[in-house]
């Protein structure tokens, strides 16, 4: 007589974050692994929301999201199909898709009153992760792997499945008679993923278990942790705000390479919060130009040096087209008092630095105020507080 196998167990703090209280949502395909987790995240409780991304990549996409809505109704939980029609047939399929699934989730959370999401990826998607960053020469950052929990876009997102496998959730599922769905692009070569996935095999009898690059990622995140704690002792000691922009006082070639970046890319996302890590090519290219004492443009921000100093300033072409209510959070940093009404806006200053006969007083480039908040009515500049133009208006860079 066969023993069916125990549910499996998933990541410590991850029950009582659902039993907590506060509403949490789960991102669930239709797969096995996601699937898994909505069973088991039903079988401890709690408000839970669902959600389906539909990528309408496929004929049977809509059908798998019916199901999953199906079982959401068997347990009483709220369910959202969110649908993708954005790709254009262009570009890398899957990290379009990956882009679109975490803005499609984001949009649904805010909705939904959420600030958790769960998602099922499991100890093999975390294997996978790792080697695909060996084959790129990934650093310390990139043999981490996935956290188990990440923030992006001021949401929190749970991965209560990194320390289980892929064939122990179908166990699961099988011995309960739950149903999934598999997904044919999970077979297709085309993709980098899907062959080190189909490599699972060859590389298990070499030694290299999900189990065993599932611990890489733990010794390499613990080291990018401690070099993070460096990164940020160092950046309280030669950091400093000036209106917008970001100083750092002290000279990248006295520092390792490694803290330079560190340093460089932690000035960068203070100047734009809502920034996507640039790419390794990116940063080696970045790096080198800093290092030889060359302003470079990357990422939304512009990176000048005032002799030894270097400065990071927002560029002002990234935030030209950004307009907001003067009540609202501007640039994700910059909020504006002063005498608000519904027919002004907050625009870039932009060329209307032209105006402001008094910035240099500000002791800023033209180029960094040409980036901050302005009070607009039409095409008529109110005011500009950080470039001394108008009176009534202050601005302040509000805590993360």
């Amino acid at each position: 007589m066969s023993v069916a196998p125990l549910p499996p167990v998933l990541a410590p703090g991850f029950a009582e974050l659902l039993q907590g209280g506060a509403p949490v949502g789960l991102a669930v395909s239709g797969g096995g692994d996601s699937i898994a987790l909505l069973h088991l995240a039903a079988a401890i409780g709690g408000r839970i929301n669902v959600a389906s991304v539909d990528h309408g990549l496929r004929a049977d996409s809509a059908a798998e999201c019916a199901m999953v809505a199906d079982i959401c109704v068997g347990y009483g939980l709220p369910h959202q199909t969110v649908k993708w029609t954005g790709w254009d047939r262009r570009g890398n399929l899957q990290d379009h898709a990956r882009r679109a699934r975490y803005g499609l989730l984001a949009d649904w959370a805010r909705g939904a009153g959420l600030a958790d999401i769960a998602l099922g990826h499991t100890a093999d998607d975390q294997a996978e992760t790792v080697v695909m960053a060996l084959a790129r020469g990934a650093g310390v950052d990139g043999l981490a792997g996935m956290a188990a929990v990440t923030c992006r876009d001021g949401l929190r997102y749970h991965r209560p499945l990194l320390q289980v496998t892929r064939a122990a959730l179908r166990a699961y599922l099988v011995a309960t008679g739950r149903l999934w769905c598999d997904d044919p692009g999970n077979d297709d070569p085309g993709y980098e993923r899907i062959r080190i996935r189909q490599a699972a095999g060859a590389l298990a009898q070499l030694g290299l278990t999900p189990q065993t690059l599932g611990q890489v990622a733990q010794h390499m995140a613990t080291a990018a942790a401690a070099l993070d704690r460096g990164t940020a002792d160092l950046a309280a000691a030669v950091m400093m705000q000036q209106g917008g922009d970001v100083l750092i006082t002290l000279t990248l070639r006295d520092l390792s390479r490694e803290q330079a970046r560190r340093l460089v890319l932690a000035a960068m996302e203070r100047v734009h919060r809502r920034m996507t890590p640039p790419r390794k090519d990116e940063q080696q290219r970045l790096m080198q130009s800093l290092l030889h004492g060359q302003g470079v443009t990357l990422g939304g921000c512009l990176m000048t040096f005032d002799g030894p100093v270097l400065r990071v300033s927002r560029e002002p072409q990234a935030v030209a087209q950004l307009v907001t209510p003067t009540t609202a959070l501007w640039d994700a940093r910059w909020q504006l008092s002063g005498p608000h009404a519904p027919d002004l806006q907050l625009r870039a200053l932009g060329a209307g630095i032209d105006l402001c006969c008094d910035w240099r007083t500000s002791g800023l480039p033209r180029r960094s105020l040409q980036a901050t908040p302005a009070v607009w009515r039409d095409q008529t500049l109110v005011s500009a507080p950080l470039a001394g133009f108008g009176r009534d208006w202050s601005a302040q860079i509000v805590a993360d």
